[in-house]
């Protein structure tokens, strides 16, 4: 499968419980940080709900 690297640009303050959940799901947890993980449907769909606090790009 394709690997993504998922950063993050914005901060978890101020957001729902749900989404600061999500980010650390994604193992994100300070600005500027980045993981890469396996872009499988389950990810996908995380950055996908998250995608106005996180930058992607393909690896």
């Amino acid at each position: 499968m394709a690997k993504i690297k998922i950063t993050q640009v914005k901060s978890v303050i101020d957001r729902s419980e749900r989404q600061k959940l999500t980010m650390k799901a994604l193992g994100l947890r300070k600005i500027s940080q980045s993981v890469e993980v396996e872009a499988n449907d389950a990810i996908v769909g995380m950055v996908r709900s998250v995608n106005h606090l996180v930058a992607v790009e393909n690896i």
